[in-house]
Parts: C-alpha cells; structure tokens; sequence
C-alpha cells in the first residue's frame, strides 16, 4: 500500500490535473450520446482557448466548439445515429474490441474487464440496462476521469492512469475510431470531435512518454 500511494512521477500542478480529467468527463458526454441543449447552449458562450496549455490542441479545440455552435439537438442526434447506432450493424463501433479484435465481446472487453475488477470498479446499472459493455470510449474515458481525479490514493495515481491509457485507449481510440468517423461521408459535429480526440490521445500519449 505505502509502494502504491507514493508512486506521483508526475510535478504537474492540481490544476493541471483537473483540467485533464474535465476534459475526458467532457469527451465521455459527447462520446456517449448527442449533445442535448443545455450542452449546447454551454458550448454557444464556450471560450475558443484550448482547454489545456499548448497549441497543439487549440485548432480541433476551436473546430469542435464551432460544429457545436452549428448543430441543433436534432442534426447532433441524427449524426449520432446514422454513425454508432443502427437496426443491425452501426456504421462505426465505439466499442474497443470491434477495433482491436474485429468483433464485439472479444479478448480486449475480457482484458479490460480484468483490470477493472483489480481497480474495484463496475459499470453503472443504466449502462449494462442499455447493452452497452465496458469498452465503449465513454466508459472508458469516465475510468481515465478517476484515476486522475479520484480520492483513492491506491487506485488513482499517474501509474493506474498510465497503464490504463496505454493498454486499454491508445492502441485504438486516436487512430482506428478517429479515422473511422473522420472518414465517414456524414460525419460533421462527430467529425470535429474525432479530430480532437485524436489530438488530446496524442498530447496524451506524449504526455506518458516523457515520465517511461
């Protein structure tokens, strides 16, 4: 337990901190369904500057907050389901395994399932009421929100975070899903999204690089 709670190889200030998990309970929301107009009335007064430092993410930032701008609740919601969901198979998976593994349920939800288990967390009721499994990029990107924002010093530390971000987000979140969407004919808000996922996977990704 003292090995666990004293493994910080990170200096970044709480501040810092925070906006990273704001910024993944952000992209969970808009990842997990269509903007509803409370959330859009918030992005129609959203500042422009990247929500984190760096320029890197100031351009998808802006493109995303523009198609938000630009959307009504009923072209989000008619995006959303002409992309991810579908009477029989969706024209893009949120789920890691379609991604990594080529099917639903496969090895990856299995993995993925472990490591939750060894974090002691579980899904909410409403999320295994609706069908969805684990690896969706929401339920993901909520468990990357706890282990940076969590108050479980034994679970919640830049190790957790960065052996989750590494297995279990980076092989297929900033690459097969963003191209997925990107590449998509009637793709536009999601997009603009996919586009700065990609772009914070990859400040990410650096991110964790820097402390290996």
């Amino acid at each position: 337990m003292n090995e666990t709670r004293t493994v910080q190889l990170s200096s970044r200030d709480e501040g810092e901190e925070l906006q990273r998990a704001e910024l993944y309970g952000l992209l969970a929301r808009l990842w997990l369904a269509p903007p509803d107009a409370a959330l859009l009335e918030q992005f129609a007064v959203a500042v422009t500057e990247a929500p984190q430092p760096g320029a890197y993410l100031e351009a998808p930032w802006q493109d995303l907050v523009a198609a938000l701008r630009a959307s009504s609740v009923a072209q989000a919601t008619d995006e959303y389901e002409a992309l991810f969901h579908a009477t029989g198979k969706p024209e893009v998976f949120l789920y890691g395994s379609a991604h990594l593994a080529g099917a639903l349920n496969e090895q990856p939800l299995v993995a993925l399932r472990s490591d939750l288990e060894a974090l002691h967390l579980t899904r909410d009721p409403a999320a295994v009421a609706s069908g969805q499994t684990e690896d969706h990029i929401a339920f993901e990107f909520e468990v990357m929100r706890y282990l940076i924002a969590g108050d479980d010093p034994a679970q919640c530390h830049l190790e957790s975070q960065r052996r989750f971000f590494r297995v279990h987000v980076q092989p297929w979140v900033g690459t097969a899903l963003a191209d997925a969407v990107e590449q998509h004919p009637r793709a536009r808000l999601y997009a603009a999204l996919a586009a700065f996922t990609r772009a914070f996977v990859e400040v990410e990704t650096q991110g964790f690089d820097m402390i290996e």
